[in-house]
């Protein structure tokens, strides 16, 4: 019986990139008679193909549906396999790319605000001396969308959160928790609310007579919130603003009655400046920890190591900036 190593050694020996890029186009184009035409070959060479895929892996990959092809288990496995050998294929062309140019490469960073004016700054301030000629690439979003673009390959790590860590679904990558984060309700300087005694907390009853800005659903945040809402049996104020930017959020709180949540690390950079009100109310849920998210197939070159060693060591220093 073929041991594992020798089955992967034997897979590698039969599979061919055509092969890859033949089960991505039926999967996109969902016909064996596009995904050949998009690949510049006849049906009949394409069905020699798959038929010699699903040999050379001992399974079938697709069930018939009228005209078209379905993937079963297998070949959504298969597909999965492939997607992230493109993605590493896409990544080790930019990285060549960078290479010719006489760079360092490129590092595509994703993070959550959170994280941003601290320790995610320090981090690319020590890697930028260390690699004086790195391009770095920095993409700020909510943590299920900066997550997707990771799966796409169009980011190399993120910091930032897990959605729904114990589904099977967010197993393809590997999260390790740096930090966690505190929450503020702010408001303008002139607010009503802000001329509240600062020592006494608030009730969260105060808080529902003013419009709110709130992040866009599937966010970590917003599921904090809504919890929030649920627990005081109170239903979401009518007429939201919804946005993914606190800096929209804080200027449209300068300028109006409404009421925004946002990480305390940024609302307390603008308090300090007399730019906003952080009011004395203190949530029930809270955010999980946020860390470092790569995914689990795909390679860390230096560079990228280098960067999460910086990013952890804050667990132990936090940074002064």
């Amino acid at each position: 019986m073929a041991t594992l190593a020798s089955r992967t050694e034997q897979l590698l020996n039969r599979l061919r990139m055509r092969q890859v890029a033949l089960l991505l186009a039926i999967d996109e184009f969902r016909t064996l008679h596009a995904a050949a035409q998009h690949l510049g070959m006849t049906q009949p060479a394409a069905s020699k193909m798959l038929h010699e895929l699903e040999e050379a892996l001992g399974e079938t990959l697709f069930d018939r549906v009228g005209r078209g092809l379905l993937l079963n288990p297998a070949g959504q496995a298969v597909l999965n396999t492939f997607r992230n050998l493109r993605n590493s294929m896409a990544a080790l062309g930019r990285e060549l790319h960078e290479l010719r140019l006489g760079s360092s490469g490129r590092l595509l960073v994703g993070s959550i605000t959170a994280a941003a004016p601290t320790y995610l700054s320090a981090a690319m301030i020590a890697l930028k001396d260390e690699y004086p000629l790195l391009s770095i690439e920095l993409s700020v979003d909510t943590s299920d969308r900066l997550i997707e673009l990771l799966r796409d390959g169009r980011l190399d790590v993120v910091i930032g959160r897990t959605p729904e860590p114990t589904s099977p679904a967010n197993q393809d990558c590997l999260f390790t928790p740096i930090g966690e984060e505190a929450l503020s309700v702010v408001v303008a300087c002139d607010h009503p609310l802000a001329q509240a005694p600062r020592k006494r907390r608030m009730e969260f009853a105060a808080l529902l007579d003013y419009p709110w800005i709130l992040q866009l659903r599937g966010s970590p945040l917003r599921e904090v919130i809504e919890q929030e809402f649920r627990s005081h049996h109170a239903a979401l104020p009518p007429g939201l603003v919804e946005t993914s930017s606190f800096l929209t959020a804080t200027d449209l709180i300068a300028h109006s009655r409404m009421i925004a949540v946002i990480p305390h690390s940024v609302a307390d950079r603008f308090a300090r400046h007399n730019l906003l009100r952080i009011l004395p109310y203190t949530f029930t849920h809270t955010l999980s920890s946020w860390g470092s998210l790569v995914h689990r197939d795909r390679h860390i070159n230096p560079v990228m190591q280098r960067f999460l060693d910086l990013m952890h060591a804050t667990r132990l220093t936090p940074p002064c900036i």
